[in-house]
């Protein structure tokens, strides 16, 4: 079966095609860079780090790229208020960043370029688009002129009058068309600045994606993605500065995630309901955060409650011990046994319903759910007074794969080696044989603060990283 998008800019599901067999373009709108995430912040993160786990778990190479916003009006406050420059406040909000969705469980990016690091290039786009005629240059300013772009407006969904109903020029700007956008502004004393043909400024927000791009993967890609409030004015704008200046299709497919709710109530500073990601990730496993966020489909709204992130932690948990109870099981398995094959056809069935949801949108919400499926049975066939090795290697060959692809670890690190784990259990065995508890109780507590849990089962002691 082919993997099949819901392209925001068609508005329809359709069959992804790469521009290049075997590989991927993919460029995702990173963060401006003057504070810590939040969990809004986190969830992009998160689900399109699972998306290009699922393409290359596919057999794609994926040409991953996330910007950073490393000059901004927000940054200079900041920068203003700390006593510090402009790059100080971007290199340590930047290696929070890195800090944060790491612990998430997301990859590093093929390229996380900079603003800073693209102004010859983003300078050069910039004059192009003035000597098209889409943009024109205003005491100092450079402004786009969108009603010079067929086409605006495809990606919203809105016409010309449409949007022009709703925008308006504020005061400072110099625009000649409230629908007109900035390329580059003018410096104000003090700020930080570069040179350009225009004067000494810095560019605007959308110039600085569209630049990116195609510095780092072409004027045409495959998926351009990010948060579902990005798609106007920011994808839209990008859209018409890349467009106009390429005469060429700048995305082939737009895929945009949902908002975040906090206890049913859109998340914001103003109801002291704003969640940083870090906070979020001392209290609770980021596997866990992790688990929740793909719990419910990408482009749709989640509601954030502790009480679901509890029953997240729960139902991961469940999937997890039901990866080790095979682990345990292995030591009492045969190597043929009646039945063999019906399970291994049924694991088989589980994969193709695994990969029918991902290939659907990448559905992670159902693709967990067959998941739970092969864990519940896994607990069953654990129970059987007969097991085969093969049976049980494919069912946590199947379980790892399906976690794998969304982003979960089955280990936690610890300094413990299985070897001295399995040493201690037997050494705790010896002493509640011999009646010593307290050698018994202290072994089981070494174990638990090492995150080993012990568990007592009919068929003897498992145990497990936490």
């Amino acid at each position: 079966m082919s993997i099949k998008i819901y392209n925001t800019i068609t508005r329809k599901k359709e069959v992804f095609t790469p521009l290049q067999p075997g590989k991927v373009s993919m460029y995702v709108c990173g963060p401006t860079v003057y504070n810590y995430i939040h969990i809004g912040n986190a969830r992009p993160a998160i689900v399109f780090d699972t998306v290009r786990r699922y393409l290359e778990y596919n057999g794609f190479k994926v040409d991953y790229v996330l910007n950073f916003t490393d000059v901004d009006d927000k940054i200079i406050k900041v920068a203003n208020e700390l006593g510090i420059e402009v790059p100080e406040v971007a290199d340590r909000f930047i290696s929070a960043y890195l800090e944060d969705v790491g612990a998430l469980g997301v990859k590093k990016a093929t390229h996380n370029p900079r603003v800073t690091e693209a102004m010859d290039d983003i300078i050069a786009f910039i004059q192009a688009l003035v000597e098209k005629g889409y943009a024109y240059e205003a005491n100092g300013d450079v402004y786009f002129k969108p009603r010079e772009f067929t086409g605006y407006g495809k990606l919203s969904h809105q016409s010309i009058d449409e949007l022009r109903s709703g925008a308006r020029i504020q005061v400072g700007e110099k625009k000649t068309d409230p629908l007109d956008f900035a390329l580059w502004k003018e410096a104000k004393e003090g700020e930080i600045s570069w040179d350009s043909p225009w004067g000494k400024g810095r560019p605007g927000w959308h110039i600085e994606c569209s630049a990116m791009v195609k510095k780092y993967l072409g004027e045409t890609i495959d998926i351009h993605a990010g948060g579902q409030d990005l798609a106007f004015p920011h994808h839209e704008n990008e859209i018409a500065q890349s467009e106009a200046l390429t005469g060429k299709t700048f995305a082939n497919y737009w895929m945009h995630n949902g908002y975040i709710n906090i206890n049913n109530e859109k998340m914001s500073k103003s109801l002291g309901n704003y969640l940083l990601a870090r906070d979020l990730i001392n209290k609770y496993d980021p596997q866990v955060i992790r688990f929740f966020m793909l719990s419910v489909h990408y482009r749709h709204p989640i509601n954030f409650t502790e009480e679901l992130l509890e029953s997240a932690e729960n139902s991961l948990d469940r999937i997890k011990t039901a990866y080790f109870n095979l682990e345990h099981r292995k030591t009492s398995s045969l190597d043929l046994v009646d039945h063999k094959d019906e399970w291994l056809e049924k694991l088989a069935t589980w994969r193709e319903q695994f990969e029918a949801e991902m290939d659907d949108d990448f559905h992670t919400a159902n693709a967990i759910s067959v998941l739970f499926e092969v864990a519940r049975e896994a607990n069953v066939y654990v129970q059987m007074k007969q097991t085969c090795s093969q049976v049980i290697d494919d069912f946590q060959d199947t379980i790892r794969s399906f976690l794998n692809i969304l982003g979960i670890e089955l280990e936690v690190e610890t300094d413990l080696l299985d070897e001295e784990i399995e040493k201690l259990i037997e050494e705790r065995n010896e002493a509640r044989k011999n009646r010593d508890f307290a050698r018994a109780d202290e072994i089981r507590d070494m174990l638990k603060a090492k995150n080993i849990i012990l568990e007592d089962t009919p068929q003897g002691v498992r145990w497990k990283r936490g």
